[in-house]
């Protein structure tokens, strides 16, 4: 067979370029773009971790400022709900004086009324006795046929009236 035959005279030159071209490669690829390359990704992955420790940073930052902002929405809050209880207050001292005044001048006026009701009830009763002494006079007079004179005829319709 002659391709056996060819085999030991071509070996030797198929290893030599096979370590030729094994060479090129190892020397262009390995020692030449790999580096280039895992210097790429080495700088990729400082950036992402620069980025990654940024974002920490600010996530700390608006973090710290959200709770400094609800401690300083607590204490508005807290102001707020004091000036309300202090306008309640206020406004309930208010209330309660003007309630006050107005119950005095209700009491004023009421004793006011009762004043006048009482001068009235005196004055309604005083007419009724002298109406009851007149028709008194008068009932004797046409009934008995005598004349009974005012005083005597007053007497006797008060101590029915209050007797």
């Amino acid at each position: 067979m002659p391709q056996i035959a060819q085999l030991s005279a071509t070996y030797a030159s198929q290893i030599f370029w096979s370590l030729i071209f094994f060479g090129f490669v190892f020397f262009v690829i390995g020692k030449g773009m790999v580096p280039k390359v895992m210097a790429t990704v080495d700088a990729r992955d400082r950036q992402i971790a620069g980025d990654l420790a940024a974002a920490e940073a600010a996530r700390a930052a608006a973090n710290s400022q959200e709770e400094a902002w609800k401690a300083a929405a607590a204490n508005q809050r807290a102001e707020a709900q004091s000036l309300i209880a202090k306008a309640k207050a206020d406004a309930a001292r208010a209330t309660e004086q003007r309630l006050a005044e107005a119950g005095t001048r209700i009491d004023a006026r009421i004793a006011e009324a009762d004043a006048r009701i009482a001068t009235a009830r005196q004055g309604a009763l005083g007419e009724i006795e002298a109406i009851a002494t007149q028709a008194a006079s008068d009932i004797v007079a046409r009934l008995a046929g005598v004349n009974v004179d005012a005083v005597a005829a007053g007497a006797a319709v008060k101590e029915a009236l209050h007797g």
